[in-house]
């Protein structure tokens, strides 16, 4: 499992262009499943994205966590971040997990998410076309991959 966590001011998807959902200050999660992942990485990473100490303190030193500030959350699929690119110019992802394997692990990554955070949690749509408009805080853009636990 990997995600590309941003830490945002605000954040907006718009999904197949009809719907739009929201978050103001927190981070964004663009997040992408392979077949090899199960449960045990969606703990190890929400673990991770939750307490990730990315936020300022009273000092301007980033000291606190997503939970500190009671800051948002957005959890957006992102199947391409599995993308190898050995070979050639265009991606392969082999590696990406399909639906029937992905969606319950994004879906019990998101309920574990809100049972934790009191507060909003805002999602993309699993597999539907969709547009992030973000305003990156830092700029903070953090790549964690749960198998290689860095």
């Amino acid at each position: 499992m990997r995600v590309v966590l941003q830490r945002v001011r605000k954040a907006q998807v718009i999904i197949d262009e009809k719907e739009s959902r929201e978050i103001s200050e927190g981070i964004l999660v663009l997040l992408g499943i392979e077949m090899a992942d199960e449960i045990a990485d969606v703990d190890w990473l929400l673990n991770k994205v939750l307490n990730l100490r990315i936020f300022d303190d009273e000092n301007g030193v980033m000291n606190k966590s997503l939970q500190d500030i009671n800051g948002e959350l957005m959890v957006v699929s992102q199947f391409t971040l599995m993308a190898t690119t050995k070979k050639g110019n265009r991606p392969s992802y082999i590696k990406a997990a399909t639906h029937a394997h992905a969606i319950p692990l994004y879906e019990s990554f998101i309920k574990k998410a809100g049972s934790i955070l009191e507060s909003k949690i805002a999602t993309g749509t699993f597999g539907a076309m969709m547009r992030v408009i973000l305003e990156n805080d830092g700029p903070v853009t953090i790549l964690i991959d749960s198998k290689n636990k860095e």
